[in-house]
């Protein structure tokens, strides 16, 4: 187990430095011939992992993700239907450039919340930048009465902890396709067992494709570098539709994946694509905007 204190001092390190650097770029940011690019994705969310759309100053984003059992269990279960696991969230937007968000997931009855960070902003003008990157840091607190494998090992707040960090690094090609990669870390304090690493280490990979006005396919995917064991088959893969309809975007998706935290499906063990363990989901947003911007 490492200790959980250079983690807090990063995050906090990083969420300091980054709310005076966004308010130096609202005192700076006045070129008119200055264009930012929106839209790359109509969620702060791919389907499991962050994109690189972020909230914008004053608005909260509701979030309910839903996922069934596994699509291979047959009609005997309804072909996962009878099954369920959820999270349900809050992310904020404090300003333009950052958001904060909190969630529940029953998998694992774990908590989690997360700080983002809008470093560069893709536009076009006179001040063009050709990408969006945006930084993601992350807590998870597994809820479980008893989250440890081995019966000895005391059950601590600080067992109970995992982080992750993420950079995202996007680009809206056009109107419609966008696409981004994300090398992300995952930190779990504690392990079942000495051939499970504690930092997993990973690329995620994500991709929209507008096919209408209001729909477009996405693809979320996630390779990890060090997990044990390895089974590529075994890999997060998502592949949705998104559809808009005013305030809510609604998603529906299949999934190899348990967990819809970073924690959860990056370092749980997934089902297989290629022997048919696949989960038919849902997420639903909705947004409100809590606090006018000024004009």
């Amino acid at each position: 187990m490492q200790k959980i204190v250079p983690s807090f001092f990063i995050f906090l390190f990083i969420s300091c430095s980054l709310i005076s650097q966004d308010l130096l770029d609202a005192l700076g940011n006045t070129d008119p011939e200055n264009t930012k690019i929106t839209n790359a994705f109509k969620s702060p969310r791919v389907i499991n992992s962050h994109s690189m759309e972020m909230l914008g100053a004053g608005v909260l984003d509701f979030r309910i993700l839903h996922r069934f059992g596994p699509v291979s269990q047959g009609y005997q279960e309804f072909f996962g239907l009878d099954q369920a696991s959820m999270r349900m969230g809050f992310d904020y937007g404090i300003t333009k450039n950052m958001t904060v968000g909190i969630g529940r997931s029953t998998f694992k009855k774990e908590l989690d919340g997360f700080l983002r960070y809008r470093i560069f902003w893709q536009s076009t003008g006179a001040k063009s930048f050709p990408l969006s990157v945006i930084w993601t840091s992350g807590i998870i607190r597994n809820g479980l009465k008893n989250p440890l494998s081995d019966p000895e090992l005391k059950v601590t707040f600080a067992r109970r902890l995992a982080y992750y960090h993420q950079l995202v690094i996007g680009r809206k090609i056009n109107e419609r396709i966008s696409v981004q990669v994300s090398p992300i870390l995952v930190h779990d304090n504690i392990v079942d067992n000495q051939l499970i690493p504690n930092n997993i280490y990973a690329l995620g990979v994500g991709g929209r494709c507008k096919i209408t006005k209001r729909m477009a396919v996405v693809v979320d995917y996630s390779l990890p570098f060090n997990s044990f064991p390895i089974d590529y088959s075994n890999n997060p893969l998502s592949i949705g539709v998104d559809i808009e309809t005013g305030g809510h975007v609604f998603q529906l998706h299949f999934s190899n994946a348990n967990g819809m935290n970073e924690r959860a499906y990056i370092n749980e063990e997934n089902g297989s694509w290629l022997d048919g363990d696949i989960q038919f989901g849902f997420n639903l947003s909705r947004v409100f905007q809590l606090k006018k911007n000024k004009i």
